[in-house]
């Protein structure tokens, strides 16, 4: 048994080149071998947001507090909030943040593959994120 107590782990800032805007992630586990699966809470101040990426094994995220918003490539805008699970498949192009005017938290839930659990891409433009 490994117990993670809270606080005991640092907060860390979401890196220009992935994130827009002022991005909080707080590391919650990451599983020894042979699991594979981690686990963040990332907070998103307003209008803050992921670039496009990918997941080799998919994603879900939890939304715990605000609200916000994901889309997948080539889909609408999707408003999420707490309660929301959203799943994202293997591959399956995609970004989430907070929405305009409110912050949003959400727990995100992803497998290594080759010790990889995403592909960065290009950043959601304005116009992409006002829809």
């Amino acid at each position: 048994m490994d117990i993670k107590r809270s606080g005991s782990q640092p907060s860390g800032r979401g890196q220009a080149e992935y994130f827009t805007g002022t991005v909080r992630i707080d590391p919650l586990f990451t599983a020894p071998e042979p699991a594979r699966v981690a686990g963040a809470s990332v907070t998103f101040e307003p209008g803050a947001r992921t670039a496009w990426h990918t997941h080799p094994l998919g994603q879900t995220l939890i939304v715990t507090a605000g609200h916000g918003r994901a889309q997948r490539w080539g889909g609408p805008i999707e408003e999420i909030r707490p309660g929301d699970v959203i799943w994202f498949e293997p591959g399956e192009k995609h970004w989430h943040g907070a929405a305009p005017t409110t912050a949003m938290t959400h727990i995100a839930i992803q497998e290594r593959l080759d010790g990889k659990t995403v592909d960065w891409m290009e950043h959601v433009r304005d116009e992409q994120y006002q829809g």
